[in-house]
């Protein structure tokens, strides 16, 4: 095939010499510009060579040849891959490729070529480029652009519905006619699949079931056009089916049996029953309804929408007592089933259902919602109003107590007994309120007679009539002025009248002045108010500079009732248009209310019994002290204590000279006066041996409870002895007295009668005996 080219290229050459004058390379170095120019041209075609070629190498690719004639020119080529892929022979322009060309790889190659004159390396002529073609051949195999792909299709659907589409690609020269052309086929699988020359999938089975098998792995070949010896490759296909809704639901058990009990709510749940629907939770649409059953309108089912469950709930309350079983069939279908691809079956699916309702400790029911009564008021021979009733639903029929818990005003108005008799203790007032409200509790009474934590509540209203027992009373103007020149007939003031009775539509005033003998007249509007006015004029200030009016009100009740109120007139200066110019301004009455005085009563008396309590305590106290201190001959102080003493630590409240001078010098109590009981000391010669200290307690103590002259006290604690084990023995200054010391006390009795005690306590003789 080269050397064909190359041939194609000789003859051509004269054309390409008279055609390319305009094209020839002029000689870099001429020897003399006189010379004449000659044509000169590059002679050659395109070039092309097989890829792949299986001879050795080199190959042959071309010849690049030029219209030069001299005998030093040489070829040379430039440009990428030349000189490695491609070489050229210097002398002749014969191009070779050392290398096997892969047409995937590189299509074409673009070169440079040059001419040269070898002695001197200069140009004979222009460079020019061409291009090597590489010729492909059908060397690769149909590839499949990704191993696995994905597709799916609606369950049921008819033949030749597209699933999807697959790829492959090869890369050999599209232009070449069968090069690059490919061809599917379903190796795996075909028998429900089938696929066309551009890689469209298709059903080929119309009863494709998901339920039956949801998923499809089939194999796809591609490969060269027929005629071809191309290599193959295979793909994965998997397929799914998607869900159409073609099945109906089916109860999961022919029965269902519930337990409730009978306080249930209405609209709780009762029970749930399941079914099974084979297709995808979106395709679920089950309806239940009942078919059979005398109760239907008892109860409810509904479906839910996550989980497809009939829920059941009760439409009205039940009660065991008269109805303690239900039973009923119910039915679940779905309407929206596709009936094209509907399977043979029953599209409809029927359960028993039984409700057993249980028993429950209800709470009393009242027979009579709400109650009413009514009363006239301030009637104190009514004491019952009625009865309030309720009774026990249950078997038991349990006795029921009857409690009030609310009542509306608060205050014991209404009442109501155990028996649940309504009960006023004392008249009702309509004024203070036109009607009261209780609230009653029905409890039921165990066997253990305990009451029932279960209640059930009534509202009881009651309604006051109305009787005439308030006259009306003055509505209190703007206080009223007249001029001390006012004209006959002059209005001085509208006046108006309240009732806190009832008054019906109809009602009115009566209105009328308690005496004639004024300056005064009354004149009714009758629209329950009227006019008081000017009767003769010229009122004299000197006189009286205040008109006390009485005005006498009746309603129209039965009995009526009439109210003397008075109204209160400033004469008043006033100028010549009659406009007021002075008016004294009455003392105003400074009223104090009940409440305010009931308060201050409890303040005063408040303070009178604290002064009180203040004053006997202050007494008491000074009685203590003088049963301590009127007899100057008690050395021994006692003092009582609710807690333990501290032993020989604590002598600082205690005076127990007295029993260390008995213990040591063996004194003797004698007989005196003296309004305390004589105390009787043991006798003398006690010494601290074991069981004296008991001795002496014992002693005192039998004093103290026989002696009726002595306060009572609880407990009585004599700390004076100190016991054998004390090497200190008594540290009590008042010991002194007894001992040999040399110092004269005497002179205490000249202070006066404030030390006439440390006088006679130091300044006696030893040997003196001490009463107490």
């Amino acid at each position: 095939m080269g050397h064909l080219i190359l041939l194609f290229s000789l003859f051509l050459a004269p054309a390409f010499a008279d055609g390319g004058s305009q094209k020839s390379t002029q000689n870099l170095c001429s020897d003399d510009v006189s010379h004449k120019r000659q044509k000169r041209d590059w002679i050659w075609n395109q070039m092309h060579i097989k890829e792949e070629i299986d001879t050795p190498l080199p190959h042959h690719v071309g010849k690049i040849t030029s219209s030069v004639r001299n005998s030093n020119a040489k070829y040379i080529i430039q440009g990428e891959y030349a000189n490695t892929i491609f070489k050229v022979e210097e002398t002749n322009g014969d191009v070779y490729a050392f290398e096997r060309l892969d047409r995937e790889k590189k299509a074409e190659y673009e070169l440079t070529a040059l001419i040269i004159d070898r002695t001197n390396n200069r140009s004979l002529e222009r460079p020019s480029k061409f291009i090597i073609k590489v010729y492909d051949i059908n060397d690769n195999a149909p590839v499949f652009v990704q191993k696995v792909f994905n597709g799916s299709v609606p369950e049921m659907s008819p033949v030749g519905t597209s699933v999807t589409k697959v790829t492959a690609v090869d890369a050999d020269d599209p232009t070449v006619s069968g090069h690059a052309t490919v061809t599917y086929q379903v190796t795996s699988g075909g028998e429900y699949f089938t696929i066309d020359d551009s890689g469209v999938i298709y059903t080929k089975e119309p009863n494709l079931d998901r339920e039956t098998k949801s998923t499809y792995e089939i194999v796809v070949q591609a490969k060269d056009a027929p005629g071809f010896s191309g290599d193959s490759s295979t793909a994965t296909v998997i397929i799914t089916l998607s869900d159409i809704n073609d099945n109906f639901p089916v109860f999961k058990h022919t029965s269902f049996h519930f337990k409730v009990p009978e306080n249930i709510s209405v609209g709780g749940e009762v029970g749930r029953v399941k079914v099974e629907d084979i297709d995808e939770p979106q395709h679920r649409n089950t309806r239940y309804s009942f078919i059979q059953g005398e109760f239907r309108d008892t109860f409810d089912i509904e479906a839910n929408p996550y989980t497809n469950e009939g829920i059941i709930r009760p439409k009205k309350p039940l009660d065991f007592e008269t109805v303690s079983e239900y039973k009923f069939g119910i039915e679940a279908t779905d309407p929206t089933v596709n009936l094209r691809h509907f399977k043979p079956g029953n599209p409809r699916s029927i359960s028993r259902v039984t409700i057993e309702v249980t028993d429950v400790d209800e709470p009393p029911v009242f027979t009579k919602l709400p109650y009413e009564f009514k009363v006239r008021e301030n009637h104190a021979e009514v004491k019952t109003l009625g009865s309030v009733h309720a009774e026990d639903p249950d078997a038991a029929k349990r006795k029921i107590r009857y409690i009030q818990r609310r009542a509306s005003p608060n205050g014991d108005y209404v009442r109501v007994s155990n028996n649940g008799v309504i009960q006023l203790p004392k008249p009702l007032d309509r004024e203070f309120s036109s009607s009261y409200n209780i609230t009653v509790a029905a409890v039921e009474i165990l066997e253990d007679g305990r009451l029932s934590d279960r209640e059930s509540h009534a509202h009881v209203h009651v309604i006051v009539d109305d009787v005439n027992d308030n006259a009306p009373e003055l509505v209190s103007p703007e206080e009223p002025r007249v001029c001390e020149n006012a004209a006959p007939g002059k209005v001085i003031v509208r006046i108006s009248a309240v009732d806190k009775d009832e008054t019906s539509p109809r009602g009115f005033f009566r209105y009328s002045l308690a005496t004639e003998d004024s300056n005064f007249s009354l004149i009714e509007n009758y629209d329950n108010t009227a006019n008081i006015t000017v009767r003769y004029g010229q009122f004299n200030r000197e006189l009286a500079k205040f008109h006390y009016l009485p005005v006498l009100i009746s309603d129209n009740g039965d009995p009526d009732l009439t109210s003397t109120n008075t109204l209160v007139i400033s004469v008043c200066k006033c100028n010549e248009k009659g406009s007021f110019t002075f008016c004294e301004e009455r003392a105003k009455q400074v009223g104090v209310s009940i409440q305010a005085l009931v308060a201050i009563f409890i303040c005063i008396f408040t303070i009178i019994v604290i002064v009180l309590l203040i004053l006997l305590r202050k007494r008491h106290k000074k009685d203590l002290s003088g049963l301590g201190r009127n007899v100057a001959e008690i050395h021994e102080q006692l003092v009582t204590y609710d807690e333990e003493g501290g032993g020989e630590m604590d002598t600082t409240s205690y005076d127990v000279s007295v029993l260390n001078s008995v213990r040591k010098n063996g004194l003797k109590a004698e007989a005196a006066p003296c309004p305390y009981a004589q105390v009787q000391k043991p006798p003398g010669n006690i010494t601290p041996a074991a069981g004296g200290m008991e001795m002496m307690i014992e002693v005192k103590k039998d004093e103290a409870d026989n002696d009726r002259d002595l306060l009572p006290y609880d407990t009585l604690h004599i700390y004076g002895y100190e016991g054998a084990e004390s090497i200190a023995e008594s540290l009590s200054s008042l010991g002194s007295g007894s001992s040999d010391s040399d110092i004269d006390y005497d002179f205490l009795n000249d202070w006066g009668p404030r030390f006439k005690m440390l006088a006679e306590l130091y300044g006696s003789e030893p040997s003196e005996d001490f009463v107490y």
